[in-house]
């Protein structure tokens, strides 16, 4: 079996236990709730539980998965050891938030964003966390084992663009709040028919999944370039940071989509960003003697 089924086996095995496991976990914290523990899952919808679903299923067939691609070590994946992994993860947190920075700073002189009259200091430290978190666990996924087992298939570019549609779909889709206001054993099922109602919008799709598509193509070349993670972990963490701190300085005027959703990484304007920020990265690749590239 060629890597990309193997691929699509693992990822529809995901949907459908995490489907089957969704109505279990959101039973359990509704009972938890009734005999008064941990009283503030009450306030998650189903639709939160499926994606905690989604994560565990992933979690739980990976080992299984890396097995039948027939990764038995790192090196398996296309990586090896970086021993200027810290040059990299810097490098890259300022070649995607520098840019993304500077195009806020003349969307504020066009007016389209106003500064805020007072920082919310209490969901800074949320922003750093996710900054940390999100990076390290989406590249190790997406780029490390996902990329990693695809490039064993030979065909580096079309396993660039494959995992770089995967990463902007599982991004993209999302049910409605609410799709399922009575939860049975088919409510996860149920979520996934619904998960592609965002498709409809033609504005919506070149705003939101584009603009993604692009930033996993930048990722994905990071990856392949240095064969390591931290690069791409830099610009992931770089663009999570930089775009949750300017909305917390900032506010919008205006949507003018698709020119610009609802922050600085959703539309055309943002896709020219990351355009910028991936000319950049291979700039300096190109020209640091010390690079792998």
């Amino acid at each position: 079996m060629k890597p990309v089924a193997k691929l699509a086996a693992y990822l529809a095995a995901v949907v459908v236990v995490a489907a089957a496991i969704a109505p279990l976990l959101f039973w359990s914290a509704q009972l938890l709730v009734a005999h008064g523990l941990f009283s503030f899952l009450a306030k998650y919808d189903f639709e939160t539980y499926f994606h905690r679903a989604v994560l565990i299923a992933a979690a739980v067939l990976l080992w299984p998965f890396l097995r039948v691609a027939g990764v038995r070590r790192i090196a398996d994946l296309e990586l090896k050891s970086n021993p200027r992994w810290g040059r990299d993860l810097v490098a890259g947190v300022v070649l995607s938030m520098v840019p993304l920075l500077c195009c806020g700073v003349l969307l504020i002189g066009f007016h389209v964003y106003w500064l805020r009259h007072v920082f919310v200091w209490s969901r800074l430290g949320k922003l750093i966390l996710a900054s940390f978190t999100v990076p390290l666990i989406e590249e190790a996924f997406f780029r490390g084992i996902i990329l990693g087992v695809l490039l064993r298939g030979g065909r580096k570019y079309l396993a660039i663009v494959a995992v770089s549609a995967l990463f902007a779909v599982v991004h993209f889709l999302k049910a409605p709040d609410r799709t399922s206001a009575t939860v049975t054993w088919t409510s996860g099922f149920n979520s996934i028919s619904h998960a592609f109602a965002q498709f409809g919008s033609p504005i919506m799709l070149l705003s939101a999944f584009a603009t993604l598509f692009l930033i996993g193509c930048i990722l994905a070349d990071a990856r392949v370039l240095t064969r390591s993670l931290w690069l791409s972990i830099g610009l992931h963490a770089g663009w999570i940071f930089g775009s949750g701190l300017f909305s917390l300085l900032a506010r919008r005027q205006m949507l003018a989509l698709p020119w610009l959703g609802n922050n600085l990484l959703v539309g055309v304007i943002p896709l020219g960003v990351a355009t910028i920020t991936w000319i950049l990265m291979r700039t300096w690749l190109r020209h640091d003697p010390s690079s792998k590239a």
